[in-house]
């Protein structure tokens, strides 16, 4: 598949007040494109909007919506005549605790918000997309790949937008169009700092290799994507130094799910978590 020319197509980024999303849509808008800014609240959105330039416009919509993210498709249209490039970024994290004490809402809330909202965006805006043989990338990370100790919806809903990710490019080929996958590691935005920066988390994090979890600020990241868009790569994979623990996951994963089982400052951290019950989210 060839190159996609970013210049005057019409972008949708969600999740785009802030962090990676934020910076994605201004690296967009500085390559030609027209951006959508889709965030919860619609204030956000509008003041992001107008911090990026003059073809920029924001929406207030809950992704997890359907309803919602289709009256934003609509309006789009109406103004653009188009959607050319989705980017479905928005994503929540729960702060670091285990399966059993999480509140069972903060788990589906996850779930909600990071594969099915995922899936709603790109279901609102797929017949544009496809009518324009245009792109779309889906925020994954290397929590599909990595043992979501601590964070399980999180994780989980990573991998399954990993394979929705993957699915979807197959699909695509014939329109025209096609997707990308979007794997990040740990970027410099409030979902980290409000969940693995912060105990337990942070005592996690530190029991890895401190090169492998060096942040990245979000507009690495965007650059990434915008590259992944402009190539219309399957993977789009951020810091690049995770590259190879994707590739070898089939054989380092056993490995390291032996190691967190059997680590006994690992355990005692996980213990420690086992004991709070935690029901703040934090926002990309």
């Amino acid at each position: 598949m060839g190159s996609f020319d970013i210049g005057g197509k019409v972008a949708l980024v969600t999740g785009a007040a802030r962090g990676i999303g934020f910076a994605t849509a201004g690296a967009l808008h500085q390559r030609g494109a027209a951006v959508v800014i889709v965030d919860l609240d619609a204030r956000d959105a509008q003041r992001a909007a107008q911090a990026i330039g003059p073809r920029a416009i924001g929406f207030g919509a809950d992704v997890s919506d359907l309803a919602a993210m289709q009256r934003v498709v609509t309006q789009t249209v109406e103004r653009h005549g188009a959607l050319d490039i989705v980017v479905a970024n928005a994503g929540i994290a729960p702060k670091p605790s285990s399966v059993r004490t999480m509140h069972p809402g903060l788990f589906d809330r996850v779930i909600e918000v990071n594969l099915l909202g995922v899936h709603r965006t790109v279901s609102a805006a797929l017949p544009q997309v496809v009518a324009g043989g245009g792109h779309v990338v889906v925020t994954s990370s290397v929590y599909a790949f990595i043992n979501g100790v601590l964070l399980a919806p999180y994780a989980m809903s990573k991998a399954a937008v990993e394979q929705f990710g993957r699915a979807l490019r197959a699909e695509l080929v014939h329109h025209g169009a096609s997707a990308s996958v979007a794997y990040f590691g740990y970027i410099d935005t409030a979902i980290v700092r409000g969940g693995v920066a912060e105990p337990p988390g942070r005592s996690l994090k530190a029991r890895f290799p401190r090169g492998l979890l060096a942040p990245i600020g979000p507009d690495v990241a965007a650059a990434a994507i915008v590259r992944g868009i402009e190539r219309r790569a399957p993977r789009i994979v951020a810091p690049r130094r995770w590259i190879p623990m994707s590739i070898l996951r089939g054989l380092v994963n056993p490995l390291l799910d032996h190691r967190t089982e059997r680590n006994a400052m690992i355990q005692a951290i996980v213990r420690d978590a086992d004991q709070v019950d935690p029901d703040v989210v934090s926002r990309v």
